[in-house]
């Protein structure tokens, strides 16, 4: 299936969670939001959020500073 990742197509295999996404992608799991199609998804719903044809993902990384 293909999907948008920060605005870049991804072909990965059916059945892939957001959790599966990350480590696919080699993105920490701790210091991530991802939001599939503009709804921020709680890092306690990653498992259980199955990627769908078309997704759009975005990926964000917290940043430390002031």
């Amino acid at each position: 299936m293909k999907i948008h990742v920060n605005e870049q197509v991804l072909e990965l295999a059916e059945n892939i969670n957001i959790e599966q996404l990350l480590v696919h992608l080699d993105k920490p799991l701790i210091g991530s939001a991802v939001a599939v199609n503009q709804d921020i998804i709680s890092r306690s719903h990653w498992a259980d959020t199955i990627l769908n044809e078309g997704d759009n993902i975005s990926l964000f990384q917290a940043i430390a500073g002031g």
